[in-house]
């Protein structure tokens, strides 16, 4: 049990871990006025939530646009941050944006105009939209270094490559995806009839969120992973300390906005559903990591995109599922390090 919590959990369960920096870079805001969507709906006095670590060097070459995963905050991309890490802040100046849905950007939990169900439904490309405002119009940015993002971050990352070709010299995208498969499908929809159903029945919060709580840790990692770490005798803990830990994460209607996103993302859409066309228009390099035991994000489309741009990606293959890169993190590093280090 001991060891299955000291697991280095390279993403998304860092929200529930303490910062190791004290100094903290303060959270910021960009006001984009009456935000339109591509559905044609319109988020009203929209923000968009930043952090900036590191130091902007004279040509403004060395900037890494961070966008979070699902439920994340810029605040909890500050751990992967520092020096020789993930996003080393000594090198580069990084930019952590709060995606739309988390609660610190606008959100249905947040918006004084579009309170919870009336907050308009949005994708991953109108995330993207809005981070390329927020990068543009509010920090003057013509261009940057990289785009680098981890699950739904990834997801971002790829939607920036091919949304904004130009924009970016690499990106990185890990266990993120530029299309759903059916089986991320089934597990989307299955959290989001989950919350609906709830809703439904005028269920509280606490037992929406532990419902689709169970439904989500179940695919964090693999069967074997479980199997090995975790004992019968021990899953009671288990659960009720990872109902607590979501607690810190969860507002129903937050979540539904951003699994809605997801269940949508498919970086082929404007192109006829084509993915070749889609990877066509791709100019930044670009590394791939993927996990090929994630249960939570099915490493297949990255793959496939990967070929279609002809680069090899970072296959890991382990036991951790959807942290893979947790358990291998020392190697993920270096490929990262290496990769931005490259010419």
């Amino acid at each position: 049990m001991e060891k299955f919590y000291r697991m280095s959990i390279y993403f998304l369960l860092i929200i529930f871990l303490p910062l190791l920096s004290y100094a903290q870079p303060s959270q910021k805001f960009a006001h984009l006025g009456n935000f339109k969507l591509e559905s044609g709906s319109v988020i009203k006095d929209c923000i968009i939530g930043y952090r900036t670590c590191g130091k902007l060097n004279e040509e403004k070459s060395n900037v890494i646009l961070f966008p979070t995963w699902f439920g994340g905050t810029s605040h909890d991309l500050l751990s992967s941050m520092g020096r020789g890490g993930m996003a080393d802040t000594t090198k580069y100046f990084i930019v952590a944006i709060d995606a739309l849905g988390n609660g610190v950007s606008s959100s249905p939990s947040n918006s004084k105009l579009q309170p919870n169900d009336q907050f308009p439904e949005f994708n991953i490309r109108d995330m993207v939209n809005t981070e390329y405002e927020l990068a543009t119009k509010t920090l003057g940015l013509k261009h940057v270094f990289c785009v680098m993002g981890s699950s739904m971050g990834g997801m971002q990352a790829f939607q920036w490559i091919v949304s904004y070709p130009d924009f970016m010299d690499k990106a990185i995208t890990i266990v993120g995806s530029p299309k759903m498969t059916s089986n991320d499908l089934l597990l989307w929809n299955a959290e989001l009839l989950t919350i609906k159903e709830g809703l439904s029945c005028n269920a509280s919060e606490e037992s929406i969120k532990n419902a689709v709580v169970a439904i989500h840790a179940l695919n964090l990692q693999t069967p074997d992973y479980f199997v090995k770490h975790l004992t019968p005798e021990e899953f009671p803990k288990f659960l009720k300390a990872t109902e607590s830990q979501y607690t810190k994460v969860f507002n129903t209607y937050n979540w539904m906005s951003q699994l809605v996103a997801m269940i949508n993302q498919n970086v082929s859409a404007p192109f006829d559903n084509n993915m070749g066309k889609a990877a066509a228009v791709v100019k930044a390099k670009v590394l791939i990591i993927s996990s090929m035991q994630d249960h939570m994000v099915n490493p297949h489309p990255a793959l496939d995109f990967a070929k279609l741009i002809l680069v090899k990606p970072l296959v890991l293959n382990n036991d951790c599922g959807h942290f893979g890169a947790g358990c291998e993190a020392e190697k993920v590093d270096s490929a990262i390090n290496k990769f931005l280090s490259s010419h």
